[in-house]
């Protein structure tokens, strides 16, 4: 027989925060309560509203406790997501308890501080209106006007044993000043509570990326790290967990038009179409042509396409078409494609990724290009631009739709960017756009660098461009070093005699091989 009683796990309450609830493996423990601690501007009031607002939408009603902003200010606030806090009031669903400072009354410290009456309250309030959720905005105002860490500690602990009472689930919203630094601002708040959570609001390279971590949860489980999030209008908070996405999305051997049959030639037949390509190259190597024909090419297929553009206006891109004998215009009177220009400073990444997904979700295309991603890359560091790329890829793929991507290379004769070194493993093709340079005249060539599952042309071939698209020439030939950005003509005398010496070399190695080889 055991000698350990057995113990029932964690229940755990989902919080209707969808994106939430994946990270914390279900939502917050039930009937426990939990500290929420950030900066300014992190979004702690948001969560804890939207924490009722969820809880409303489920049939789980709820009370707010507010000792900083007055209840007209957060009823007034909250509007914005759609939350209309008056109506649950008037409905029976919502209680606002009013604990907000009088600015024309000054607080005096006292030693004989006591929340049994404020309690008294909330407790009346849960009873009101059947309470299962309750929301306490924030301990920091409570308590910023005493200096005694113990009657602080005391008092939080009597809250928490309280609102344990009450058989609620609770969050509690806290202040710091740093959000790398102490957990709360009395440094006492994490150990009362049973679960603490991290939001942070960071300035990094003059932009703003706010990240959420689940600190602890007693005696159950949750996923580890920070993860990004945002906060949209009519929604509230969107957390963005990274590490749920999972690689389960289905492969296809159909095969897709690139819009230009001698690249489909180079391809194999054409792109996978689940599968996300990436165009590299200079500016005027033919990135935007290449989307272009791509979205043209799915449009005379009887496909929807999804253009966003990040670096030119839409008369441009327009205007460009035509040049090419592409008709945009029309292309959109029948419903088969739409364009987004913005610039990508607009927003943060972590906007761009809910937008992207919320446009691909509306309009429900068949193909979507970006061009492109390096503009892209000046919205944020790289980890938040990589966390970003992981986000659009792995939906796209998961939609089962074609992506296409275009990055410009720093340096006008090719090499690596920073771009590519940190996406071109997230995709399934790679083609590179490079200008030549041979005796004295600017050329460009094409070469599909990879192209998972499927055999390819893996030669380098000159192209030129015209008013009707792109067309594909001969291989360079006799020309080396053209990926490095550095093309040097080899004349045929010097390759046939390069290749001499190789063979040479090869047949010295295979008879001293032979010798050491032979019995003494």
């Amino acid at each position: 027989m055991s000698q350990h009683p057995h113990r029932e796990p964690v229940q755990k309450l989902a919080t209707g925060i969808a994106s939430f609830d994946m990270i914390a493996e279900g939502g917050l423990p039930r009937n426990r309560t939990t500290l929420l601690s950030g900066t300014a501007g992190s979004g702690k009031t948001v969560f804890a509203v939207q924490f009722l607002a969820a809880g409303i939408a489920a049939g789980d009603h709820g009370v707010f406790v507010t000792f900083e902003e007055p209840p007209r200010d957060i009823r007034e606030n909250m509007r914005s997501f759609g939350w209309d806090l008056e109506q649950w009031e008037q409905d029976g669903t919502l209680a606002l308890v009013d604990a907000s400072p009088d600015p024309d009354i000054e607080v005096i410290e006292s030693g004989g501080f006591d929340l049994g009456a404020l309690l008294a309250r909330v407790e009346n309030a849960v009873r009101k209106v059947g309470a299962r959720r309750v929301s306490v905005d924030s301990l920091g105002a409570m308590f910023s006007q005493f200096s005694d860490q113990s009657l602080v500690r005391r008092e939080l602990f009597r809250i928490a044993s309280a609102l344990k009472r009450m058989g609620v689930t609770a969050v509690m919203t806290a202040e710091r000043t740093d959000d790398y630094g102490p957990i709360a601002r009395f440094g006492v708040e994490e150990f009362i509570a049973d679960n603490v959570m991290v939001l942070r609001n960071t300035l990094e390279e003059e932009k703003r990326r706010r990240t959420f971590e689940i600190l602890k949860f007693r005696g159950t489980s949750h996923q580890k790290g920070e993860f990004p999030f945002t906060i949209v209008a009519d929604e509230g908070v969107v957390v963005i967990p990274l590490s749920a996405i999972q690689l389960r999305q289905r492969s296809s051997d159909v095969r897709i038009t690139s819009g230009n049959a001698e690249l489909d030639a180079m391809c194999g037949g054409g792109f996978f179409r689940d599968s996300v390509i990436l165009v590299s190259g200079a500016t005027g190597t033919g990135k935007t042509l290449t989307v272009t024909q791509f979205l043209a090419g799915g449009a005379a297929a009887g496909e929807r396409c999804l253009l966003l553009a990040f670096e030119e206006s839409r008369d441009q891109l327009f205007r460009n078409a035509i040049g090419w004998g592409i008709d945009f215009d029309r292309m959109e009177r029948e419903g088969k494609l739409r364009v987004v220009c913005d610039y990508p400073e607009v927003a943060g990444l972590e906007d761009w990724l809910i937008r992207i997904k919320a446009m691909i979700e509306e309009f429900k295309p068949n193909r979507v290009a970006l061009d492109s991603l390096s503009a892209l890359e000046r919205g944020g560091n790289l980890k938040a631009f990589r966390e970003f790329v992981i986000g659009v890829t792995s939906f796209i793929k998961h939609q089962e739709i074609t992506g296409l991507f275009t990055s410009t290379t720093p340096s006008l004769m090719g090499g690596t960017s920073i771009t590519e070194s940190h996406i071109s493993t997230l995709t399934d093709s790679i083609i590179l756009l490079r200008y030549v340079e041979t005796f004295g005249e600017m050329k460009r060539g094409i070469t599909v660098l990879k192209m998972r599952g499927s055999l390819h042309d893996k030669e380098i071939r000159e192209f030129s461009i015209d008013g009707s698209g792109m067309h594909l020439g001969r291989p360079f030939r006799h020309v080396t070093g053209i990926l490095a950005g550095t093309p040097v003509h080899v004349s045929p005398a010097d390759v046939e005699r390069i290749w001499s010496h190789f063979e040479a070399d090869a047949e010295r190695a295979r008879r001293a091989a032979a010798a050491e080889a032979a019995p003494g």
